[in-house]
């Protein structure tokens, strides 16, 4: 049995060129970028390339680049740190109802602290109301917070408009890139981020690196203290390897992200396309021109989600429900709530995201596999489907 993977906006594999430069970091150049001596120095070095390389890929300088764990780490940095640092002007913060928990769960915690949360409502293709976030701004906000684009839907949120407003406001903008570094070009300078949030795995690097890009100039207090590392920002001995492979994976993103959105993109639209064929009583969830190249949300009317999901897994196809971090979470998706769907119809939908590495004869598996498994279910269900 073949098995194909189509979970790439959960992780991604680690691609050769990635590995092969981590495995030398894990070699000779083992030492504390920290140290003075010349091991130390190599190890610095290698670090220096690194923080260049993620630089260039968003057009930052890289003095503004931190390197964190990850994702998670960035976001909780960004919505607490900048908060925190900024509290003297206001204490009101704008986000979104669909960011990742990362953000939600910051904002949550700042309001125990004694911070003011706007959680803007999406439109039915789940773009942020700009009329909402025009109305809610008041000369207490400090921070508006907006995800580049959705890891469930994928779309693409206004983000030049967005950051413009903010301006005006004299409002810090920033935005959690990680689900769309390698689906569109992002251009700090260009778009006016004051600070963005990364991870590498998202693009074939390592997991467990990421980094925070913080515009020149942009106050944010430290999240995790200790040592002097990452310029006294942020503390605890950097994972070299970890972030030569990150740094790599940006360089190799930078080279190629046309064409491998283009593939995506085909990929993606092939797929759609044969399954709307083949199979009755489904939605296409997120805007359907406004999105990344690489996600299609798909609701299958009377069927449940994680029983479709697993008679996939049995024919080798590597599909989710959602959020890789909210497996585990029995309430269905707070990204499609948002967006207007029933709670039937955010238990019915699977998120199917594509790479690289995927082919056509691979899709045209899936969707053969995809309409045996819902007819399976469908046959077996209480409910009469919908017409």
């Amino acid at each position: 049995m073949q098995k194909i993977y189509l979970d790439n906006v959960a992780t991604t594999k680690v691609t050769d060129e990635v590995l092969t430069e981590m495995l030398e970091a894990y070699g000779d150049t083992f030492g504390n970028p920290n140290s003075l001596h010349s091991f130390g120095r190599d190890a610095s070095a290698l670090v220096d390339k690194a923080r260049d390389r993620v630089a260039s890929l968003i057009n930052a300088k890289n003095s503004e680049i931190y390197f964190t764990s990850g994702g998670t780490e960035s976001n909780n940095w960004a919505i607490i740190g900048l908060a925190l640092a900024n509290r003297a002007k206001g204490n009101h913060i704008i986000t979104s109802q669909i960011e990742h928990p990362s953000i939600l769960e910051a904002c949550k915690n700042l309001e125990r602290l004694g911070f003011e949360i706007t959680y803007l409502p999406v439109d039915k293709t789940g773009l942020v109301d700009i009329a909402g976030l025009l109305h809610y701004i008041n000369h207490n906000t400090i921070l508006i917070s907006i995800m580049a684009s959705n890891n469930e839907v994928g779309t693409i949120q206004n983000l030049k408009t967005i950051a413009k407003i903010a301006h005006e406001k004299g409002v810090l903008f920033h935005t959690d890139a990680v689900s769309a570094m390698g689906n569109f070009k992002i251009d700090v300078n260009d778009l006016e981020i004051d600070a963005l949030s990364m991870s590498a795995h998202k693009f074939h690097g390592p997991k467990g690196v990421g980094a925070l890009y913080v515009r020149k100039g942009v106050k944010i207090d430290n999240l995790i203290v200790g040592g002097e590392q990452e310029r006294g920002k942020r503390a605890g001995t950097l994972n070299v390897p970890q972030i030569v492979g990150f740094g790599k994976a940006c360089e190799i993103l930078q080279e190629n992200y046309i064409i491998d959105t283009k593939k995506t993109k085909y990929l993606r639209d092939y797929f759609v396309t044969e399954v709307q064929k083949e199979i009755s009583n489904i939605t296409v969830n997120g805007h359907l021109h406004q999105r990344v190249s690489q996600i299609a949300s798909i609701s299958f009317n009377n069927v449940d989600a994680k029983a479709l999901l697993c008679l996939l897994d049995l024919a080798g196809i590597a599909v989710s429900t959602g959020s890789a971090c909210s497996t585990g979470n029995v309430e269905p998706s707070h990204v499609l709530l948002a967006m207007g769907l029933s709670i039937e119809e955010a238990q019915s939908t699977l998120r199917f995201s594509f790479g690289t590495n995927n082919t056509k004869e691979e899709i045209d598996y899936v969707v053969k596999e995809l309409k045996r498994a819902v007819e399976k279910l469908r046959s077996i269900s209480p409910i009469k489907a919908k017409k």
